[in-house]
């Protein structure tokens, strides 16, 4: 198939343009909804020729996505000084920096909630959609890549549209996508999703054609993310979390193709999704906003039969596998809107097993996602939220302590709560595993302490308790010392607290 018969309605044809072109119509103050999920399914192309305008001109845009963009396109962005407003997710260092420096705003959101924002009018009207598409059917209808995100509702509510056709992108994707609308809260139906093999919806994103300004030709795959291999560390937390499906087992709680599996973005996730290779689980089924590597290893190793997502996220060798391979694959996925992937309703119906990352849990279940020492943005919650509050169970893994021992992964009390106590029913690290379910928050601080915190910790954190305990309170805390451990590594470089009185 040549570039012009991918695109199947004639009346498009006329409208191929340069990125160059198709970016001189974005003008200053606009709102863009772009196309991509963790580095996957992103436009590329406009990006790329909207930062080489800001060279010569001063504009300022408001960005939304589905989640962290490839391509180098977030840190272009930042470092082009083109950026009002940005959401609902990022992973880029470079804006990472400019976010925490106030040089621009950053909307830290749950993904399922972006498109009902959308919907409700209640953020900025978008003008522009810029979506990754590998063809435009004879109905007008975009069919996407490698990932879908808020391109669904970026497409239908934006006032135009520029379609990237990425022709480096297998045509074998067309038919994995269901992108379904749920319509306007207060009329819309139930979601009629009962099991994640279960397709809803269409194959494309239906527009009109008029809305459709500009189509622009790319050849370039996704980035690769940026996950590293599992290391001992990680691999004994999955061995923890193995021993406690087992124990859910033999309560008769789970059996052994277990539950819909959700695993968030990132190594430390990926590592613990990966142990299931070693383990005897299989059927096993899963209804995540993405897919890693992970993923891919257990359908070729015959243990995951199904699974549904919004983006893959690949390394660059599983990227060339699978898509070398994608008919073997095919018939085993299917790619939706993230607010689909994501949605509460569906996620407390097939009742979700779901395993995120934490950057730090305290003694009573608090988990902080998101804010380094309380105030500096890492990536944001994602949807690690969306998944938490409404899985059967929602487990949070972390290694202990990093930075060689001066930070614990366990405090007092997060610096920042992204997940409170009623949300957290299992945290993982490599020393063990606490599960915190129907326990009261003074029954939680010894399993905390015991199962999870390094050794290195262990006793400052029980002399933290105890001198919490004089105060008394459902949740003991001494207020004075609460966030001391925080301050103590700005001030000396270690959360031990005892460096201070050296």
């Amino acid at each position: 198939m040549n570039n012009f018969e991918r695109i199947q309605n004639p009346k498009l044809r006329h409208r191929v343009v340069t990125a160059e072109q198709a970016a001189s119509w974005i003008e200053d103050g606009m709102t863009l909804g772009l196309s991509g999920f963790t580095r996957a399914g992103d436009v590329k192309a406009v990006p790329t020729a909207l930062v080489k305008r800001a060279q010569h001109e001063k504009f300022k845009v408001n960005v939304f996505t589905g989640a962290s963009l490839g391509s180098d396109i977030d840190k272009l962005f930042a470092e082009a000084g083109i950026l009002r407003k940005r959401l609902p997710f990022q992973a880029d260092a470079t804006m990472r920096k400019r976010i925490n420096e106030g040089e621009f705003l950053f909307v830290d959101q749950h993904l399922s909630h972006t498109a009902e924002y959308i919907r409700n009018r209640v953020l900025e009207p978008i003008d522009f959609a810029i979506v990754e598409a590998i063809t435009i059917t004879g109905e007008g209808m975009i069919i996407p890549t490698t990932s879908v995100g808020n391109s669904l509702v970026f497409a239908q509510h934006a006032q135009e549209i520029i379609v990237e056709i990425n022709t480096a992108q297998p045509l074998a994707l067309e038919g994995v996508h269901d992108l379904y609308e749920v319509g306007q809260q207060g009329e819309r139906n139930p979601i009629p999703i009962t099991k994640p093999e279960d397709r809803i919806g269409v194959k494309g994103i239906q527009v009109d054609v008029d809305k459709i300004k500009g189509i622009v030709f790319t050849h370039q795959l996704d980035s690769p993310s940026t996950i590293v291999p599992p290391d001992k560390t990680t691999q004994t937390m999955a061995k923890h979390l193995i021993h406690f499906f087992r124990a859910e087992i033999a309560a008769g709680r789970l059996t052994e193709s277990l539950a819909p599996l959700q695993s968030g973005i990132g190594s430390v996730a990926n590592a613990v999704f990966h142990g299931f290779l070693e383990s005897e689980f299989s059927h096993l089924k899963v209804y995540s906003e993405v897919l890693q590597d992970a993923v891919f290893d257990l359908i070729d190793a015959g243990k995951v039969s199904f699974a549904s997502c919004c983006s893959m996220t690949l390394s660059d060798a599983k990227m060339k596998q699978v898509f070398a391979h994608f008919e073997k694959y095919r018939e085993k996925l299917v790619l939706r809107p993230q607010e689909i992937s994501n949605h509460p309703e569906i996620i407390r119906r097939l009742g979700l097993i779901s395993i995120n990352t934490a950057l730090e849990v305290d003694l009573y279940g608090n988990v902080n996602s998101t804010h380094v020492l309380g105030t500096n943005m890492m990536n944001g919650i994602g949807g690690s939220g969306d998944f938490a509050r409404h899985s059967r169970l929602a487990i949070f893994v972390t290694k202990s302590i990093a930075k060689e021992g001066n930070i614990s992964s366990v405090v007092p009390f997060v610096s920042h709560v992204d997940h409170t106590e009623h949300d957290v029913d299992i945290i993982v690290t490599e020393q063990g595993y606490a599960d915190l379910r129907g326990l009261a928050p003074r029954e939680r601080v010894a399993l905390i302490i015991e199962k999870c915190a390094h050794p290195l910790y262990r006793e400052k954190l029980w002399d933290y308790y105890k001198e919490a305990l004089k105060g008394g309170g459902q949740t003991p805390h001494v207020l004075e010392k609460a966030f001391s451990w925080h301050s103590n590594f700005k001030k000396y470089g270690t959360m031990n607290p005892t460096v201070s009185a050296d």
